[in-house]
């Protein structure tokens, strides 16, 4: 199954992003308008997310042949790939499996390691909800209010809810991120080497990765580099929307 998608630009070459966990393509749209004038650019909804389809394989080697099976079915002959947290690690993965097919690898605010994470509390927030129970979204949130005290996680949680006439469900597979959620914190495997360009851009304030293990990711990735946005967190994109815009040209037209 082909998954969803859309695409900005019909000319320059293209470019891949991947989101991240409980995130979909709309987190990159803004960033796509933008970067369309020059590159055609490509948002995906991995499986389980988004529009995309449910399935109840759920790690970084099936998502790998999912944006592979994309590639071809679009005729994309290589790309840039971009990948932010859980889509960062999906384009590591891909760049590592398909070297050939990647021409520049940026990598937003995860590393090629083990994450304890923590996204069980959301995911069994989502899971607890019994959505039949509520007629508007106001009441939701609320609901997830008392649980997540964090406006930003509401707001994330909030925009995977969806309606279909009056009924609300989840637009993620959430039993079965919760099912699959150690293997989507796992670290990658050892045996595999890229050698292109690599870029990992932290956010400043996020403690997802340090300057310190560039060393550690040169062991998968050799020509690793890694760039700080100021003032941002572990969702660069959002918190520093034109700083990270500029960053992403620069490393493009390297």
């Amino acid at each position: 199954m082909e998954l969803n998608y859309k695409v900005f630009g019909d000319v320059g070459e293209d470019i891949i992003i991947i989101h991240g966990l409980l995130g979909s393509l709309d987190n990159f749209q803004t960033i796509a308008k933008q970067l369309s004038e020059t590159y055609r650019v490509w948002l995906l909804d991995m499986r389980n997310h988004g529009r995309s389809f449910h399935s109840e394989e759920m790690n970084y080697e099936v998502m790998v042949e999912d944006v592979h099976e994309f590639m071809k079915s679009n005729q994309l002959a290589h790309a840039h790939l971009i990948g932010h947290s859980m889509g960062g690690k999906v384009a590591m993965n891909f760049a590592l499996t398909y070297p050939e097919l990647v021409n520049d690898l940026i990598i937003i605010d995860i590393g090629p390691k083990k994450y304890e994470g923590d996204h069980q509390v959301i995911l069994k927030t989502m899971k607890d909800i019994s959505l039949n129970d509520f007629s508007e979204r106001s009441e939701i949130e609320e609901k997830i209010s008392e649980k997540i005290h964090s406006q930003k996680i509401v707001q994330l949680m909030m925009k995977n809810l969806g309606r279909d006439q009056n009924t609300f469900f989840w637009k993620p597979n959430v039993e079965v991120i919760l099912k699959n959620y150690r293997l989507l914190m796992d670290t990658m495997p050892k045996h595999q080497i890229f050698n292109g360009k690599t870029v990992f851009i932290k956010g400043e304030n996020s403690e997802y990765i340090e300057l310190d293990e560039l060393e550690d990711f040169r062991k998968y990735f050799s020509e690793a580099q890694m760039m700080i946005v100021p003032n941002s967190g572990h969702w660069v994109h959002a918190d520093q929307p034109e700083v990270f815009l500029q960053l992403l040209f620069k490393i493009l037209n390297n």
